[in-house]
């Protein structure tokens, strides 16, 4: 009986297996739940996290900047819209606006399918390294949404 709480059929391990997977670990996220990805040539993507778009419900339309455009740290740079809610985004770190996911104009359920993929929002030049920007890892943001 005691090794039955460790199989992987129990349902605490797949739960928690589960929301493990759910937050990537070479990402880094706000309380606010957007996640930033550094990419190799300095830029960064930025989007929700699933933990965001479970919370949100299926999404409908997403609201983005225009290419061009600075925002400071914690700014609101759009929003994002559900059948249950709709939310601000925020943006983890300053930066500029290199690019938008346009494709979510026409498919804005990506958001809810693949939110660390076909579902980020912007991509962003930042004006400091994200690492070194008081971000959340991984473990820490699974810290956060497990409360």
């Amino acid at each position: 009986a005691f090794l039955d709480l460790f199989s992987c059929d129990s349902p605490s391990f797949s739960q928690f297996d589960f929301k493990m997977s759910t937050v990537p670990e070479d990402l880094l996220y706000t309380k606010e739940h957007e996640w930033i990805k550094e990419l190799d040539d300095g830029s960064c993507l930025v989007g929700i996290t699933h933990h965001a778009q479970d919370s949100l419900g299926d999404v409908t339309f997403v609201e983005l900047p225009s290419p061009g455009t600075l925002y400071e740290g914690n700014a609101v740079f759009g929003v994002v819209e559900s059948v249950k809610a709709a939310s601000d985004l925020y943006m983890p770190i300053t930066g500029e606006v290199l690019e938008v996911n346009e494709a979510l104009n026409d498919a804005p359920e990506q958001v809810n399918d693949d939110p660390y993929g076909a579902g980020w929002m912007i991509k962003i030049q930042p004006s400091s390294p994200p690492r070194s920007s008081g971000l959340l890892d991984s473990s820490s943001y699974s810290g956060e949404i497990a409360e």
